[in-house]
């Protein structure tokens, strides 16, 4: 098979994160960099590849089968509808838009030319994600009852020191990272209809959040609670218990979700389960089956460049849609609101 040939727009830190898996994937290949930026030369030079400074120019003298969009935020659209133009699939990184209004601008494009775009929520091609999902949906915790789940860290003084607008709204961790938890927790129990939150900044003092409380309401009738924050030492948080990206310490006695039902319980990613053998068994007084269920653990943004392979060659349907990357901003944006206004924000998606 004549590997696929993609181009990677956009050369930041995870723009290098795709460069490096599309270079050593077996069916695809890299074919360019997109980058204006005087840093980009050193970059497609090691990769050895051309190197071009807009989508423009790629276009006309390199046209690639697929492109990763790895561009800043706020030229994701502009950038999405370049390509949609072109005819030319894309891995467009999250979030799907800075705002929902420009997403539901960009989902309509997109459905209107049945272009071919994958959402780059890298963590729906986790091995231990599929897991999970596949023991939630075989009905091995019964009917989903509750979810508890959570993003606690702490973010280094330089962090902010690096980035000042950090600091502002729209710097914080329900924009900045609460949109990885909802694509999570959507995957495992299904679409949230509803949200409150409350929000603080007392700990760091900067005019943005640092720390919120967060209630979910699932379409099924199963309610979930999530903690956030970026200033708490803690390790309950995805890149600290999955072990997936090797820049962060991990810690395998730690989870951060808990996936609760009628019959049992699911911790993940430890993948710790608690179940009840018998349904007239069933009681608090009873002695669980515990048990561990098998996994694998393997870099998901692999996993996601494979996938994105097939999805521009015809050969699979985005596991996550641009209308879900719209979704998934839109309860971002939604948690928000909840937290500035103390009202129950509707989610249902349209």
């Amino acid at each position: 098979m004549t590997r696929t040939r993609i181009a990677v727009a956009g050369a930041g830190y995870i723009g290098q994160a795709h460069i490096s898996v599309a270079a050593a994937s077996p069916n695809c290949m890299l074919s360019a960099i997109v980058d204006p930026s005087p840093a980009a030369v050193e970059i497609a030079a090691r990769a050895g590849v051309p190197l071009y400074k807009s989508l423009d120019e790629l276009f006309e003298n390199d046209r690639p089968d697929g492109v990763v969009l790895a561009t800043p935020n706020q030229l994701h659209v502009e950038h999405a509808l370049q390509c949609i133009a072109a005819g030319v699939p894309m891995l467009l990184e999250k979030p799907v838009a800075p705002t929902v209004a420009e997403a539901e601008t960009l989902v309509k494009e997109a459905e209107r030319t049945g272009a071919r775009i994958l959402i780059g929520h890298h963590r729906a091609h986790s091995p231990i994600m599929a897991r999970a999902k596949q023991l939630i949906d075989e009905g091995r915790l019964g009917k989903l009852v509750a979810v508890m789940g959570s993003a606690v860290f702490f973010k280094p003084e330089r962090y902010y020191a690096e980035a000042p607008w950090r600091k502002e709204a729209g710097g914080g961790p329900i924009l900045l990272n609460m949109i990885h938890e909802v694509h999570n927790l959507r995957m495992l129990c299904g679409d949230i209809v509803a949200v409150q939150a409350f929000a603080s900044h007392a700990t760091r003092g900067f005019p943005v959040e640092d720390t919120v409380a967060i209630n979910l309401r699932f379409a099924s009738g199963a309610l979930g609670t999530f903690m956030l924050s970026d200033t708490a030492a803690s390790a309950r948080s995805w890149e600290q218990t999955s072990q997936e990206n090797k820049a962060y310490s991990t810690y395998p006695d730690e989870d951060c979700y808990v996936i609760a039902g009628t019959f049992g319980s699911l911790s993940i990613p430890t993948m710790r389960m608690k179940t009840y053998g018998r349904a007239e068994d069933r009681s608090w007084w009873k002695p669980f089956d515990v048990s561990v269920a098998e996994m694998t653990r393997d870099d998901p943004l692999k996993h996601q460049i494979e996938h994105f392979g097939r999805v521009v060659r015809g050969d699979a349907e985005p596991i996550v849609s641009v209308r879900d990357g719209l979704q998934n901003l839109r309860i971002t944006e939604a948690i928000v609101k909840a937290a500035e206004t103390g009202s129950i924000v509707d989610t249902t998606p349209a």
